[in-house]
């Protein structure tokens, strides 16, 4: 029997998970990094456009569409802002429908972090122009982002049951 829950409390208890499961998703892609060969991480620096990162070239994007000047301080505050709220954001509406829609929960939120990985990394950000095309980038990096987003994915899925859901 499947327990029954509340719109606005699995909307809640996804945003708590998939804010946490960003932060331990960024201890385990950091550690990745930190051991990378240095001329992959200088492939990957080289590759980004505008020297950035994806997330850092949506803020760049959304300032200069709106004409917010924000100084050197605060876009890097707005970017951590956006990181963790494309955590919070996606774990919310996970939350909402794993319970709800057939396969959405399947695999303790593996297949979650998976669709994210694919959605996000390796399709939307090069389609908006804020990450260079697929191979412009090592294996590594996508590998590293994939580890990142089942990470995310089963941290989410398991904050989700650990908060109540």
């Amino acid at each position: 029997m499947t327990k029954k829950t509340s719109v606005l409390g699995d909307l809640v208890r996804g945003a708590i998970a998939g804010t946490a499961a960003t932060w331990v998703m960024d201890q385990v892609t950091t550690a990745m990094l930190s051991s990378q060969e240095p001329q992959v991480t200088e492939q990957e620096e080289r590759a980004r456009p505008n020297g950035q990162s994806s997330i850092a070239n949506l803020v760049d994007r959304v300032t200069a569409a709106t004409g917010l000047e924000l100084a050197d301080t605060q876009k890097s505050q707005a970017a951590q802002a956006v990181h963790y709220g494309l955590g919070a954001v996606p774990g919310a509406l996970f939350a909402l429908l794993r319970r709800r829609v057939p396969l959405v929960g399947a695999a303790g939120g593996l297949l979650y972090g998976f669709l994210l990985w694919a959605l996000n990394d390796e399709y939307l950000n090069t389609r908006l122009g804020f990450a260079a095309s697929p191979d412009a980038y090592p294996a590594e990096t996508h590998w590293r982002g994939l580890v990142g987003h089942l990470v995310l994915g089963a941290t989410t899925n398991s904050g989700i049951d650990a908060l109540g859901g």
